[in-house]
């Protein structure tokens, strides 16, 4: 398994795509004006605490106020107050916390009104970004994420991941993190952490410390409310999550961002610097060289084609997300129903969970799956789905398929649902739209495979654009069709059809699929 990172940089926007195998599995863009992404820390003041939601809005800069519950207050609010206030005073200088007097922890069945008022100032951190109507959802229990490590300030837990197994290296984990820690601060190992040495976890613990210390110092002269801590690039960050030994490349088209990120990796990991490459072609933008501007066009669309003639429809609403599985009109292989619907659904069930990253959808999502009456068969497709969506960083949860073939998940939404518009104006038709072009390759491709399954002797129809699309350039689409089936398929381009129009004709000139 290979990953790679590709990184295209423009005026407005930096656009970056984590393939796997060639695969694209994750798409994320960074706006210049973005400026309440998850990890952000500002100083705010709270513009009204509500009892009866038992949270209070805050005001930190954004159209709408950002929702602060009292569940997200962490047990040492009291202190992060007075930090604060000490701080903004000038009266406190010592931003280690060795010295510091923690005040007592709130009580955590207690109302917002017994410890916020209006206009008290307060370090919140962004959980997650504005969505539709809705505000920033934050909260006052900080955490800065490093590598291997996540520091958190006001507590004295150590935690280590759940992901990792190993006993003998939890205990190892927390006896190393516990002799580094500094008092006053808590740390949540992160998985990649596992095996690492004393010196690695130290180097990490230190820049997360440095981080603090220079947002501190901001805090005496910030305005209210100002972000004071900005979370690392969108690229580098990426790197801090997901980078692993199974990355094989990183491609970037801006000279900056490729500086920024070659330092970043020779921090993380200085063996693998060498994969960050430059992008320098002027002839071939770095999506198309990569394929994933086709890949975009074709896996963003309501419906989502997959291998065999299988395809998925999915549907948005304001409650939740719905996956229709469909077998489409592929041939049967296999030897009874049973079989064909575990087939389609475990094509389907690897797909949902690459659409699932690709599109960052969140909150509940209902996948119906076709139905199969082997109790065995539905526990093989919910082993399988969640194995394949092992790697999904947001946290999520599953449940078992019903009798009926539903799959209940829900996954965690920190940031906007990636939409991205795939139909285009109809150039038939001023008024309507279409789907992307790119599109009919595939349709043709699928329709294709089940036609020459019945007949010898092939003829397709197509607008002239699509024809050449087909037939130019070495090797053509159409030679590569023929090296697939073995048999050679006639193109013929009729000026009187409409772009996406095509029908296949037997040799007799009888249609074949209408």
């Amino acid at each position: 398994m290979n990953k790679e990172l590709i990184i295209r940089s423009s005026s407005e926007a930096v656009d970056f795509a984590l393939l796997k195998d060639g695969k694209l599995i994750e798409l994320h863009k960074e706006e210049e004006k973005s400026n309440f992404q998850v990890g952000d820390i500002f100083i705010a003041k709270i513009r009204k605490p509500v009892a009866g939601l038992n949270a209070a809005f805050v005001n930190v800069g954004f159209e709408k106020d950002a929702f602060l519950h009292y569940h997200d207050l962490g047990p040492n609010l009291s202190s992060q107050l007075k930090f604060i206030k000490l701080v903004s005073a000038g009266k406190l200088k010592d931003f280690s916390l060795k010295t510091f007097q923690f005040e007592k922890e709130i009580d955590k069945d207690g109302t917002i009104t017994d410890v916020l008022s209006s206009n008290q100032s307060v370090l919140v951190q962004v959980v997650k970004e504005p969505i539709s109507t809705k505000g920033p959802r934050i909260s006052a229990e900080l955490s800065l994420a490093g590598r291997f490590i996540v520091l958190v300030p006001f507590s004295d837990r150590v935690s280590i991941s759940q992901k990792i197994e190993d006993k003998k290296e939890k205990e190892r984990l927390k006896r190393l993190v516990q002799s580094i820690k500094p008092k006053g601060f808590g740390v949540i190992v992160r998985t990649v952490a596992e095996g690492k040495n004393t010196a690695e976890l130290e180097k990490d613990l230190q820049n997360l410390l440095s981080r603090w210390t220079a947002m501190c110092k901001k805090l005496p002269t910030a305005h209210h409310p100002s972000k004071v801590l900005g979370e690392l690039n969108r690229a580098s960050s990426i790197l801090r999550d997901v980078f692993n030994d199974t990355f094989s490349g990183i491609q970037i088209d801006d000279e900056e961002l490729y500086n920024q990120t070659k330092d970043y990796l020779q921090e993380i990991a200085p063996s693998k610097q060498s994969i960050v490459k430059f992008y320098q072609s002027k002839d071939t933008p770095i999506f198309e060289k990569y394929n994933i501007e086709r890949q975009i066009k074709t896996s963003f669309g309501k419906t989502v084609s997959m291998s065999k003639g299988a395809y998925l429809i999915i549907e948005h609403t304001e409650a939740l997300h719905v996956i229709d599985v469909n077998s489409g009109n592929r041939s049967n292989k296999a030897t009874n129903q049973e079989d064909t619907a575990m087939e389609v659904n475990m094509i389907a069930a690897a797909e949902i969970a690459r659409q699932l990253r690709l599109r960052d959808m969140g909150g509940i999502i209902v996948v119906d799956f076709i139905d199969m009456s082997n109790p065995e068969n539905r526990k093989v497709l919910f082993d399988f789905l969640k194995e394949e969506m092992s790697d999904d960083k947001a946290k999520h949860k599953i449940l078992p398929p019903s009798k009926f073939g539903l799959v209940q998940i829900t996954r965690q939404r920190v940031r906007p649902e990636v939409n991205i518009k795939t139909r285009e104006e109809d150039p038939n038709n001023e008024s309507g739209e279409i789907e992307a072009p790119i599109q009919i390759i595939d349709k043709i491709a699928f329709d294709l495979e089940r036609v020459l399954k019945n007949h010898k002797d092939v003829v397709l129809n197509v607008h002239p654009f699509v024809a050449a699309y087909l037939t130019k350039g070495f090797p053509s689409l159409r030679s590569k069709w023929f090296l697939e089936h073995k048999k050679w398929v006639k193109i013929i381009p009729r000026d009187a059809y409409t772009y996406l129009e095509y029908h296949f004709y037997d040799k007799k000139e009888n249609a074949v699929i209408e």
